[in-house]
């Protein structure tokens, strides 16, 4: 895609890098996700170049707290997941520069809402970014036990880290 230089605004400040984590309910992948993403960005002294948020396809858990499972495997390895549940919406394709699906289900419905409402974010799965990836879907953790949570944080610790050296390439953060 080429080198994309950060946008400065009217006040003199950086318009921040926008990026949307999306998995089913938001209250496990994409709150982890958001979290391990803002840790990762916060450590490299980026954090007031980025928006970083999180949202689920279905609404079934809105206002809901991360699940308490994914929230502990996190804060047992230094991570802090916070907020609620929420559904994305046509306009978060359009106000979010990257939105990052947790599977292939989640990226079909983003897909499809952008087609429906238009929107430049680019939507992708979060495992396009991690190397050798076994598969290109996050599994979800949410019916499985203690070990799923762990797995997954795994996989999105290493997806994150794709991620973030993706965006500072393409945007020329050093």
């Amino acid at each position: 895609m080429g080198e994309r230089q950060l946008e400065l605004v009217s006040d003199g400040t950086w318009e921040p890098i926008r990026v949307l984590f999306v998995c089913l309910g938001n209250i496990c992948r994409s709150p982890l996700a958001e979290a391990v993403f803002r840790h990762r960005v916060e450590e490299r002294g980026w954090a007031d170049r980025f928006e970083i948020d999180s949202a689920g396809t279905s609404g079934w858990h809105r206002g809901a707290p991360p699940d308490a499972r994914s929230a502990e495997t996190a804060r047992r390895r230094g991570i802090e997941v916070a907020g609620g549940s929420r559904k994305v919406v046509a306009a978060d394709l359009r106000r979010f520069h990257y939105v990052i699906a947790m599977d292939e289900e989640n990226l079909d419905a983003l897909r499809e809402l952008q087609a429906s409402a238009g929107g430049s974010a680019q939507v992708r799965r979060l495992r396009e970014f991690e190397p050798r990836a076994a598969s290109l879907d996050v599994p979800d953790p949410y019916y499985g036990g203690p070990r799923g949570f762990e797995e997954v944080h795994d996989i999105v610790e290493r997806g994150c880290a794709g991620l973030l050296a993706h965006i500072a390439a393409e945007h020329g953060l050093r």
